[in-house]
C-alpha cells in the first residue's frame, strides 16, 4: 500500500453501533422496527404509528426497503437512492390502506466517508453527544414541535404536553412523502443516539445526556432502555448508539 493511500485509510472514519428494541409492558406488539447496518454507515429507527392500522407493517416496510441498500462512491446519488426506497415504503403504505391509514414514523442517519446525513419524518430522533454536549439533530415533525418551534410553548411544555403524539409527517400519511434531510459534520468521538418516543419520553433530556456520556456504547444503551422502561413501559422502546472513532481525522479538503 503507497503512503497517500495508508494516510487515506488512516483517516477514513470507523463506526461502532448497538441496538434495542422492546415491546414494552402495555403493548401487545412491537410495532417499531431498527436497521443496524453499521457496515453500511446505515442506522434507522421507524415507529409505526400506535392507534393507526398495521402500525408495524408500515415500520417493517421501511426496513424492509432499506436492508439491501449499499453505498456508492458517490455520496448524493446514495441519499437519492435512500429517499427513493423511502417513497416506495411510502407507496406500499398508501396502497395496503383500505380506508384506514398505515403509517410510521422515520429517523435515519446515513454516513459515508467524511460526511454524514440525517434524513427524517415524524417524531423520532436523532441526537448527538458531543464533547459533553447534547443536540437535538432532528426537529420533531408533531404538532407540539411547530408550537415550541412558534414560541408558543417552552421546551419542557412541548415534552409533557398531552397532544405530543400528534404527527404533522410520516410515511404512508399522505401520497407525497416529504422528508427533511440534513447534513451535518463529523468530529472525533462523535457518538449518535437514535430512538422512537418510548424512550425520550420517559428517559429526560438530562439523563440522555448523562448515558451517552458513559464510556460503554453497550451500558450506554442498556441503562436509557431500563430507564425507560422501569418508568412504566407503556410504549414500544427502541434505541441506537452509534460511535464515530476518536483516531478519526476530518477531511481538510
Amino acid at each position: 500500500m503507497s503512503t497517500n493511500a495508508a494516510q487515506a485509510e488512516q483517516k477514513m472514519p470507523m463506526w461502532f453501533s448497538r441496538a434495542a428494541s422492546s415491546v414494552g409492558h402495555v403493548r401487545k406488539i412491537n410495532e417499531d422496527a431498527y436497521l443496524d447496518a453499521c457496515e453500511c454507515g446505515l442506522w434507522v429507527v421507524a415507529d409505526g404509528m400506535g392507534g393507526h392500522s398495521r402500525g408495524d407493517r408500515a415500520s417493517q416496510e421501511i426496513i424492509t426497503q432499506l436492508q439491501d441498500f449499499k453505498p456508492s462512491d458517490n455520496t448524493q446519488n446514495d441519499i437519492e437512492d435512500i429517499v427513493d426506497r423511502l417513497g416506495v415504503a411510502n407507496n406500499f403504505c398508501r396502497q395496503q390502506i383500505d380506508g384506514q391509514v398505515m403509517g410510521s414514523t422515520v429517523a435515519l442517519l446515513f454516513a459515508h466517508e467524511h460526511k454524514a446525513h440525517v434524513i427524517w419524518a415524524g417524531d423520532s430522533r436523532v441526537y448527538r453527544y458531543r464533547s459533553g454536549e447534547l443536540t437535538q439533530v432532528t426537529d420533531d415533525h408533531s404538532l407540539v414541535g411547530e408550537l415550541h418551534r412558534l414560541g408558543e410553548l417552552s421546551e419542557d411544555e412541548a415534552e409533557n404536553h398531552p397532544s405530543a403524539n400528534v404527527i404533522t409527517r410520516a410515511v404512508g400519511v399522505n401520497d407525497h412523502l416529504d422528508l427533511q434531510v440534513q447534513q451535518i459534520d463529523l468530529q472525533p468521538g462523535d457518538r449518535f443516539l437514535l430512538c422512537s418516543d418510548g424512550l425520550f419520553k420517559d428517559v429526560q433530556r438530562a439523563e440522555v445526556k448523562a448515558n451517552l456520556s458513559i464510556p460503554s456504547m453497550e451500558k450506554a444503551l442498556e441503562k436509557m432502555m431500563r430507564l425507560a422502561l422501569r418508568r412504566g413501559g407503556t410504549d414500544n422502546v427502541t434505541a441506537i448508539v452509534v460511535q464515530l472513532s476518536t483516531e478519526y481525522k476530518p477531511d481538510e479538503n
